[in-house]
């Protein structure tokens, strides 16, 4: 995968935990292991990209979020 489409996945990966937390607080998740598995998921993206030699990840990341929310109207 190219690193752009690495961190459009590491994007998806965040809201994807975010909407599981939001299911845990609101007792409507089903398999509580999933948290872990996504929480996985997102450090072996960040450890792929930084094998990759990328600096600033978070920085990027924060950018591309607040640039996506932007877009939304959010």
């Amino acid at each position: 995968m190219k690193s752009e489409a690495l961190h459009s996945e590491l994007d998806r990966l965040r809201r994807h935990l975010y909407d599981l937390r939001a299911q845990k607080v609101t007792e409507k998740l089903a398999n509580p292991n999933q948290l872990n598995a996504a929480k996985r998921d997102i450090a072996r993206m960040f450890t792929v990209l930084r094998e990759r030699g990328e600096t600033g990840i978070e920085e990027l990341q924060y950018h591309l979020e607040s640039h996506a929310t932007h877009r939304r109207g959010g």
